[in-house]
């Protein structure tokens, strides 16, 4: 079985933001699903998507505090800064971590740990809404 739809985040601060149930409320298909595997792919140069902690928010604040100290803004070495300051760093955040994520299925369900979720990664002080192309593949 393969599908493949598109949703549509809404707009978001900057920061790292847990998605796993908008995700999984959008995909009642995955309950027909013994085993497979859910890509997600996210159709923007400055937002990225990344599974990690999901239970403590520190975690999620310590990412930015991380990435906004190693990608800072205002560079000078920065040639593209026609859309701000933060739009350069932005593109280079979501190429570190990268415009896609894949979620193992086991009947019916994400196969991820305890502790795991999926993240939008949103570089940009206002981003606006983010599309996700999700395509599920499974038995």
């Amino acid at each position: 079985m393969w599908l493949q739809k598109e949703i549509r985040l809404k707009a978001r601060t900057r920061g790292f933001h847990l998605v796993t149930r908008e995700v999984l409320a959008s995909l009642p298909e995955l309950a027909a699903v013994k085993v497979g595997l859910l890509h997600v792919h996210i159709q923007h140069t400055s937002a990225s998507l990344t599974v990690n902690e999901n239970a403590d928010p520190t975690v999620r604040q310590d990412f930015e505090s991380y990435f906004s100290r190693a990608v800072p803004e205002d560079q000078p070495y920065y040639l593209h800064n026609d859309e701000g300051s933060d739009d350069m760093p932005a593109h280079l955040k979501a190429s570190i971590l990268g415009s896609s994520v894949t979620v193992p299925i086991k009947n019916g369900a994400f196969n991820v740990g305890v502790w795991q979720g999926i993240y939008l990664c949103e570089h940009r002080n206002n981003g606006g809404a983010r599309t996700l192309v999700l395509t599920l593949n499974g038995e």
